[in-house]
């Protein structure tokens, strides 16, 4: 019952205590506003950010967004070596599923026939490398994004896997008429927690760019 009410909290704190689940008051990374492409895209540079990340192996990609969702969130809530609980910011991010590939020695690889999926959760200004408490369970850790220019698309409705696919594929082919180049896989954004209005939902794909 305790940790119920523990993540309804959070829940609410996520949605900035809204019924229609609109995130209110919750940090976000910054960035600056490189071009405006379309009313939907546009290209930003964010500066450097740490994240907590966790890798989830599943045959499907809704078990693995849960499972990678609890870990992070366990993390945040105070399952780290300092039992320190983190606050929530927004977007969550999270890179389409994919078959994974298992290095050998030299360069042979294997494929398990499992999707991967990574989650991440930026974490407050102020947390670095140093300061950040190390994670208990081995699935999440932490990791230092360099700074990076990024291409965006922003939209609302479903984020399920078809929806994310389609707007990623939009994406790209309208990059493919401006001088802006895919460097990196493009990944989701989700700003909102799941009981949102769909219409009122902050989605967006974004991938690395350079010109």
């Amino acid at each position: 019952m305790q940790r119920t009410a523990h993540i309804i909290a959070m829940s609410l704190l996520i949605s900035g205590c809204s019924v229609f689940g609109i995130r209110s008051g919750t940090e976000q990374p910054t960035y600056e506003i490189v071009a405006q492409l379309v009313e939907t895209i546009e290209v930003r540079r964010y500066p450097p950010r740490v994240a907590a990340e966790a890798l989830v192996e599943a045959a499907d990609e809704k078990p693995a967004r849960n499972a990678a969702f609890r870990l992070l969130f366990d993390y945040i809530s105070g399952a780290n070596r300092s039992n320190r609980q983190i606050a929530m910011t927004t977007p969550v991010e999270t890179a389409a599923a994919s078959e994974k590939i298992a290095m050998t020695v030299p360069v042979e690889s294997a494929r398990t026939g499992e999707a991967t999926l990574r989650m991440r959760f930026f974490l407050p200004t102020g947390l670095d490398l140093e300061s950040t408490p190390a994670p208990l369970d081995p699935r999440v850790r932490i990791v230092a994004l360099p700074g990076q220019t990024v291409a965006a698309l922003r939209f609302s409705g479903s984020r399920g896997r078809d929806a994310v696919a389609e707007k990623t594929t939009q994406l790209l082919r309208a990059l493919a008429e401006t001088p802006w180049r895919p460097t990196a896989e493009p990944v989701a954004y989700f700003y909102d927690p799941p009981w949102t209005l769909p219409f009122l939902r902050r989605n967006e794909v974004v991938v690395a760019v350079e010109r």
